[in-house]
């Protein structure tokens, strides 16, 4: 199968082209830079294409004549999330203005296969339950700091369905190349003790290892009906269990706890979010419907063996 992966240099598309250049297909790579040597030099055809301009995007897939297109984009920076929209702001112009243009593309050329990276946790209603399926719904109230980011993911999940796509809602990365990765910004709070607890750290986190956001896209290729599937781990968890099990790993002091009033002021009121209120999200329904399971069942054993 000839595949375009749109962020091929991407957290995600560094891990996918390699699998699927190992399983037999062609791949060709639109980055935002022509700097991909790694993914050239093991077989992919690499293409700078500017995921904004639509008619470049357009020119790109008739060019490429693809089967599927895997739509990978985004731009995530840094850790800090205190300004949250404002972190987010080219990732949510790649959910909508490049979610539409690959979109158009690939009506053009007549691609039989589109999927859509999106994402679960944070997203899911806080007053809702501890863990949530694809049918919950997103948070109908979110937080004035994250509405602009949930409408770009609401409107993702909205328009790839209707025309036949698959999204896939991937929790919170680890891996090589993330922020809860070897080096990482999350990894340098952690050392650095800029990671508390704040209030009970009741919030229920739910991840995912790039590794295996990537087996469940090659998945997807042939599996799987049009509709959003959340491609999680087995095992959602309180942020007061997750966070000093890899301060232990790190060999870092335990994160310190703070109340929640002094996280709001310090921190911002979407960081307190994540650490006392989100629900953690179920992979019933991408394990059944996709023939996907987890390389690391549990972020425990991700965190030991998988963070790279």
């Amino acid at each position: 199968m000839k595949v375009l992966v749109a962020g091929a240099n991407g957290v995600v598309g560094r891990r996918l082209v390699p699998m699927l250049l190992e399983q037999g297909h062609q791949v060709v790579g639109l980055t935002r830079s022509s700097r991909a040597e790694q993914l050239t030099a093991l077989g992919a055809e690499i293409r700078s294409v500017d995921a904004l301009d639509r008619s470049a995007v357009i020119q790109a897939v008739r060019d490429a004549r693809p089967d599927a297109i895997v739509h990978q984009l985004t731009a995530l920076g840094g850790a800090s999330v205190r300004n949250f929209d404002r972190a987010f702001a080219q990732t949510n112009a790649l959910r909508t203005t490049g979610t539409d243009n690959l979109l158009a593309a690939a009506a053009d050329v007549g691609v039989g296969r589109f999927i859509a990276q999106s994402y679960t946790n944070w997203t899911n209603d806080p007053n809702g339950p501890r863990v949530q399926d694809e049918e919950a719904g997103l948070d109908p109230h979110p937080i004035p700091t994250q509405r602009q980011t949930l409408a770009g993911i609401e409107y993702l999940e909205r328009v790839v369905p209707a025309t036949g796509g698959i999204v896939q809602r991937y929790g919170n990365f680890y891996g090589p190349g993330t922020s809860l990765g070897a080096g990482g910004d999350y990894e340098k709070l952690i050392m650095s003790g800029g990671f508390p607890i704040i209030g009970g750290g009741t919030g229920i986190w739910s991840f995912t290892h790039v590794d295996d956001a990537a087996a469940a896209t090659i998945a997807a290729l042939t599996q799987g009906d049009p509709g959003v599937y959340n491609v999680v781990d087995d095992e959602p968890a309180p942020l007061s269990e997750w966070l000093p099990v890899l301060a232990r790993e790190l060999g870092a002091k335990p994160p310190r706890q703070i109340p929640a009033w002094l996280g709001r002021l310090l921190a911002g009121p979407a960081v307190a979010h994540l650490s006392t209120r989100i629900r953690g999200s179920a992979n019933t329904k991408a394990k059944a419907a996709l023939g996907w399971t987890p390389l690391y069942p549990s972020w425990r054993d991700g965190f030991r063996d998988g963070r790279g």
